[in-house]
């Protein structure tokens, strides 16, 4: 990050404005140094369209973990022709998917250790590669989407990728962001229409049901504290902070 950007004092500059236009102080902010990382999820088609209308600068990619459903190449090819443009498709390192699925395809049912360890390989370390020498990335957390994430900030520092993670939808509910999705027509994956509120790997995800959490649908098998893959650090936002001065 720039040593002239002080973290503080670009949250004050933050406060008040909506999720569009914190895309576009970010996009002035951190030319060509700013990107969007998708799943091609709800909240990131919400922040796409935002960054298609408003901070075409931002770069868009999403990270093909191997073992996506088809849903969601579909969406990825409907959002490039919608919008017009380009994302980015980041994989894994091949000679590290070899290693992993030498201890079994299926080897995250095998413990969270496992489960961490294929989604360091599959998402962990391509993001590290694409946020390599930017300032800052964008993504579609929620507070509201699980006990994990109730404490984001809309702008914090990321001690795991040493930059600055801008979470513009952080305190939208999910009928904020559907109706966002029907007004300005947004493609989105058809497995939402299937009861599937978290969308990532087939074999980790499914549908849920009524009155169940947002996130309950993911690594079904683990308790909720569990359920991040690892891009994201539940951490004390302080200590984060004290980290990115210090």
């Amino acid at each position: 990050m720039d040593d002239r950007i002080n973290l503080d004092e670009l949250r004050f500059e933050c406060r008040g404005l909506d999720a569009q236009a914190l895309l576009q102080k970010f996009a002035v902010l951190f030319p060509e140094r700013v990107v969007l990382a998708s799943s091609m999820a709800a909240e990131d088609q919400v922040l796409t369209d935002m960054v298609c209308r408003a901070a075409p600068q931002i770069e868009i990619f999403t990270l093909d973990t191997g073992r996506l459903p088809q849903e969601t190449y579909d969406v990825i090819e409907e959002t490039r022709r919608h919008y017009g443009i380009e994302i980015r498709v980041l994989f894994p390192d091949a000679a590290q998917i070899e290693q992993l699925t030498a201890q079994g395809p299926n080897l995250f049912r095998n413990g969270i250790e496992q489960r961490k360890q294929c989604c360091n390989v599959r998402k962990v370390q391509p993001l590290r590669r694409a946020l390599a020498n930017m300032d800052a990335w964008v993504c579609g957390l929620r507070r509201e989407q699980s006990p994990t994430r109730e404490q984001i900030d809309i702008v914090q520092w990321d001690r795991q990728f040493d930059l600055i993670k801008l979470s513009p939808l952080a305190d939208w509910t999910t009928e904020q962001v559907w109706n966002y999705i029907r007004l300005h027509r947004v493609p989105y994956n058809a497995l939402h229409d299937r009861g599937y509120s978290s969308i990532s790997c087939a074999p980790c995800t499914r549908a849920i049901g009524a009155g169940e959490d947002l996130r309950a649908g993911r690594w079904w098998w683990e308790m909720p504290e569990h359920k991040e893959c690892g891009l994201h650090f539940n951490e004390d936002s302080a200590m984060a902070e004290g980290a990115a001065r210090g």
